[in-house]
């Protein structure tokens, strides 16, 4: 039995879940999340506690216990507290700024690159960072992780100098560079 699919999930005060179904709906101070489950489970609401079962034992049933569960508890997480990423840049000149809704990050080519944020998330570069970090913030896991990749994506932090887009706290390992005069002749 899946360790994570058989423990049930607590609702927070001012938390619902309507379930219809394969349908799951959450409600919450911070908005609402909805999501069809695969077949081979079923969500029961139990007073406070939301369990999600198995209909049988079949191998497709036991995969997607656990993922259902935790599906559904990050929505019932990012309708009451919301999701936040942090990315840092790092590299002479390398700066983001928001225009609008819009990021726009400078980071060595030779055209600043747009980033327009899906619907309900938000992008924030605070003023005392000086451009040099970027918040995520949104009530869906799945898509704040997205758009953080994205970002990351546009300039992935280089491992000889170091330069580029990383998450908060993220490690690059540094490769030496070449060797100076010298070697074989």
């Amino acid at each position: 039995m899946s360790r994570i699919g058989k423990r049930p999930i607590d609702l927070p005060d001012k938390v619902t879940v309507e379930i219809d179904g394969q349908n799951v709906t959450v409600k919450g101070p911070k908005g609402q999340l909805a999501r069809t489950l695969t077949n081979p489970v079923s969500v029961e609401q139990d007073g406070n506690l939301v369990k999600v079962l198995r209909r049988d034992e079949s191998r497709l049933a036991r995969q997607r216990h656990g993922l259902s569960r935790t599906l559904v508890a990050n929505m019932i997480e990012g309708v009451s507290k919301g999701y936040t990423k942090q990315l840092e840049i790092q590299g002479v000149g390398y700066r983001a700024q928001m225009q609008g809704k819009n990021l726009v990050l400078n980071v060595g080519y030779s055209h600043p690159v747009e980033i327009e944020p899906p619907e309900g998330i938000q992008l924030d570069v605070p003023k005392d960072s000086k451009g040099l970090q970027i918040t995520i913030s949104g009530i869906d896991k799945e898509v704040v992780g997205n758009i953080a990749a994205k970002i990351r994506s546009v300039r992935p932090p280089e491992v000889y100098k170091g330069k580029g887009i990383r998450y908060q706290g993220e490690v690059v390992r540094r490769k030496a560079g070449k060797t100076g005069k010298g070697g074989k002749k």
